[in-house]
């Protein structure tokens, strides 16, 4: 019971106890006072009637004398007259069966009134005429007692509403504070760190609410240092102080996580000794300066073709990953690097297309990250070799489809709903249990069974990623999975879908009318969430709403602030794949660990990713994880 009902419980019983008590003086009080009353009454008209009878009396006149006591009987509330004449014993009896109007028969029988009989002698001198007795009927009593009682019992009813809805709304003001405090406890419990909360004015709540604030406070000073420590490694260990790019060691391990996943692109490696020159001219502060600029415009221009990484690797060696994307659309970022090269380098005073060489390999198969390293460096050389610009690292293996081919092949796919489902369990690192399953599709074209690393680049490009989410949503509740599966299942959502409104309210429709709701887990990118944190967000809340969960994938990919986690809420994260590469003694491996706390202080599951071996799952063991996930319990086939 909650603190509100119980004040208003004691409040409410000690008004009733007030009300039984007051009532039960006056019901007293006024059956004594209508007694007193009736008695009185009862004397004046023996009285009376003895000072009219004696002349009658004298005359021997029975018929007056009954006159005379019919017109007191008929006046008043007596049960019975008797006149006993002395001089030859002769009695006269009246009798009145007077029936009590507007009085319920069960209050009379009560018997609260006793019979009250009044005897006396007329008298005439020292001459006894006659005895008179009367006999008082109660129905006088009992009249005026239940009027007296159904009025207080509607004044106290008035009374008891006043007095309840002024509790009410006295109660609610009065404990407001507390509400409020309830709530504010609530939400530092799930770690949301909102404003302090307005000091109320009762007196004894004062020093509980600025407790409340000042923990709040401590707690959300806590997180943002774990931001920061987050931030401050990052920069320390991973981002050149020159250029604010990444360094080689973040694009190696990225490359790790690249290569370990589905997916498609290519590695650009780039050497611009058009610098030297301009630190040979200027010196190294414009050389520096020169180096900030063009990263700054590498950035604004490229992203802009399509998602990548660029960092520098080496002093004049830079190198470009980019991810999820088709060959004719890795064509259009070379042709966007050379023409900002060359606008940087004109603006320097040196001879466009002339002092830097671009190599090119692209992902095929099954690689290394040595083999794509190698590759790329190859064509560098080449092209260094042969004074060209660029040269593309030539590969026997061709592209499957052309664009309006794989337009066709997936559009068919889709309506027709052709792809095919394995599953990759994710385990809890203390009991080895299954936590959930992360589904990963397949398609089947012709005699080619492609993987999504294939098909998810044009997926992209042609803005089908909705079609395809509500295709694969739809074919896990026609399979009935969840049905036959007791772990949650995981599907991941493609940016497109996490930036489509409608796509939004038909995933609320059909997370209301899909059994076993709560066993559906979605997981967003974390490069999404920094694209678009407030479609994340509104998508987040009706997945939370309907009953499911979701996640954070490749989290701690992404450089930024955490503070999203505090507004998504998360039931889990999943570290990203390049994490499962760090060794004790590199600095990534303090990254790791602070990132880990950045989730758990605000009671987020974590999961590592990229898993091959024991070894590897031990180098996690003192970060209290709660789960793994990699090759080392490789996908399987789900079962018809």
């Amino acid at each position: 019971m909650t603190l509100f009902r119980q004040i208003y419980a004691l409040l409410f019983g000690l008004f009733l106890l007030t009300i039984t008590s007051v009532a039960y003086v006056q019901f007293h009080e006024t059956q004594n006072f209508l007694v007193q009353q009736m008695d009185s009454d009862l004397n004046n008209a023996s009285n009376s009637l003895g000072l009219m009878l004696v002349p009658v009396l004298e005359s021997g006149d029975a018929v007056g004398a009954e006159t005379l006591v019919n017109v007191i009987f008929e006046g008043g509330y007596y049960q019975q007259i008797k006149l006993t004449w002395l001089v030859d014993g002769k009695q006269q009896v009246w009798n009145n069966a007077i029936r009590v109007e507007n009085v319920p028969q069960w209050f009379i029988d009560l018997e609260i009134f006793s019979t009250i009989t009044k005897q006396s002698t007329i008298t005439s001198g020292w001459l006894q005429l006659a005895e008179i007795e009367i006999t008082a009927h109660p129905g006088f009593g009992y009249h005026e007692l239940w009027r007296i009682i159904t009025n207080t019992i509607m004044v106290f009813a008035v009374l008891f509403l006043i007095a309840i809805l002024l509790a009410r709304v006295g109660l609610t003001l009065i404990l407001k504070p507390l509400h409020n405090l309830s709530e504010h406890a609530q939400r530092i419990a799930k770690r949301q760190f909102g404003p302090d909360m307005p000091t109320p004015k009762t007196e004894e709540l004062k020093e509980l609410v600025r407790a409340f604030n000042s923990m709040s406070s401590q707690l959300k000073q806590v997180f943002n240092s774990l931001d920061e420590e987050v931030s401050a490694l990052r920069k320390k260990n991973l981002v050149d102080q020159v250029s604010n790019l990444p360094n080689r060691q973040y694009m190696v391990s990225r490359l790790n996580g690249w290569l370990t996943e589905p997916s498609g692109g290519a590695l650009f490696l780039a050497k611009f000794d058009w610098l030297e020159e301009v630190h040979s001219k200027y010196g190294y502060q414009v050389r520096d300066e020169t180096i900030h600029l063009l990263a700054q415009k590498m950035e604004q221009h490229l992203q802009e073709i399509a998602p990548s990484v660029i960092a520098r690797i080496a002093a004049y060696e830079f190198a470009f990953l980019v991810e999820d994307v088709e060959h004719d659309q890795l064509n259009k970022y070379l042709q966007t690097l050379i023409r900002t090269l060359n606008k940087e380098i004109s603006k320097a005073g040196c001879k466009p297309n002339e002092g830097f060489a671009l190599g090119v390999a692209e992902r095929f198969g099954q690689m290394k990250v040595a083999d794509i390293m190698a590759q790329a460096d190859n064509a560098l050389q080449k092209a260094l070799l042969e004074n060209k610009v660029f040269h593309w690292f030539e590969t026997s293996q061709q592209q499957l489809f052309s664009r309006e081919e794989w337009r066709d092949n997936l559009t068919l796919a889709i309506s027709e709903k052709q792809f095919q489902f394995r599953w990759q369990p994710i385990q809890f690192c203390d009991n080895q249990q299954i936590s959930q399953r992360e589904l990963y599709c397949q398609l089947q074209l012709g005699d080619k069974l492609l993987h999504a690393g294939q098909f998810m680049p044009y997926i992209e490009l042609l803005s089908l990623g909705s079609l395809l989410d509500k295709c694969l949503i739809e074919k896990v509740a026609e399979s009935k999975l969840l049905e036959r599966n007791y772990e949650s299942v995981a599907i991941n959502l493609t940016h497109n879908s996490i930036g489509d409104t409608d796509f939004h309210l038909w995933l609320k429709q059909v997370l209301r009318s899909t059994p076993h709701v709560e066993r559906m887990c979605f997981e967003i990118p974390e490069a999404s969430v920094y694209s678009d944190l407030d479609a994340c967000e509104k998508l987040c809340s009706i997945i939370r709403d309907s009953g499911a969960h979701f996640g954070i994938d490749h989290f701690g990919r992404q450089f930024g602030s955490m503070a999203y986690l505090q507004s998504l809420r998360p039931s889990y994260v999943k570290l990203d794949q390049s994490f499962a590469y760090i060794d004790d003694n590199q600095h990534n491996s303090e990254l790791c660990r602070a990132l880990v706390n950045v989730a758990k202080g605000l009671d987020i599951q974590v999961i590592v990713t990229g898993i091959q071996e024991e070894d590897q799952l031990e180098r996690f063991r003192t970060l209290r994880l709660d789960a793994y996930q990699g090759f080392i319990a490789p996908p399987v086939n789900i079962k018809s």
